[in-house]
């Protein structure tokens, strides 16, 4: 079992996660949910407006749905940093048990991104939302207590070390490795 850092730890690692680029990142990783607790890595995805991340279970049904039941558009697409997710995760190979579905070497921060902002990865455009991503009890018993504290503290939030959540403006197949830009 990898170890947990301490909350000292993690708070040593924020200033590689304040490198990350503001834009002109990378996607560096892609993980579908194809069922709960279900974790597929992927070379390259396709995502559109009815579906979200093809191959998750977000489409099958979601934590938050519209009126009528259906999934809500707003929590289409769960975005982490990679360097944050590196630091916390230990490992590259544990980074799909956060459950996010895109991992970005990318500012995620609330001074560099906010609700409204579009994003190109590739021919793809992303819009990110007001929805707060949020660690949870999954998250701490994947990563530790720390980690928990860590993402969800007043620092935590304002970088979005959790991550963001976004929806499909521009459907298309994203690739590892494509670019990511500010619209």
């Amino acid at each position: 079992m990898p170890k947990h850092l301490t909350i000292e730890q993690l708070h040593d690692g924020l200033p590689l996660i304040q490198q990350s680029p503001t834009d002109d990142g990378e996607l560096k990783a892609i993980v579908i949910r194809p069922q709960t607790n279900e974790r597929s890595q992927l070379a390259h995805c396709e995502l559109s407006l009815e579906q979200g991340v093809h191959g998750d279970n977000w489409a099958l049904g979601c934590w938050k749905s519209l009126p009528d039941g259906s999934p809500h558009p707003d929590v289409q697409i769960a975005i982490a940093n990679s360097r944050a997710m590196d630091l916390i995760a230990g490992d590259p190979s544990r980074w799909a048990l956060a459950g996010d579905n895109l991992f970005v070497d990318f500012d995620l921060s609330a001074e560099n991104l906010s609700a409204g902002q579009q994003l190109a990865i590739g021919d793809v455009v992303v819009e990110i939302t007001e929805i707060p991503h949020n660690g949870c009890k999954k998250f701490a018993d994947r990563f530790g207590s720390d980690a928990l504290k860590f993402v969800n503290s007043t620092v935590g939030k304002q970088l979005h070390l959790r991550g963001i959540y976004a929806r499909v403006v521009t459907s298309g197949i994203v690739h590892v490795g494509d670019r990511i830009r500010k619209l």
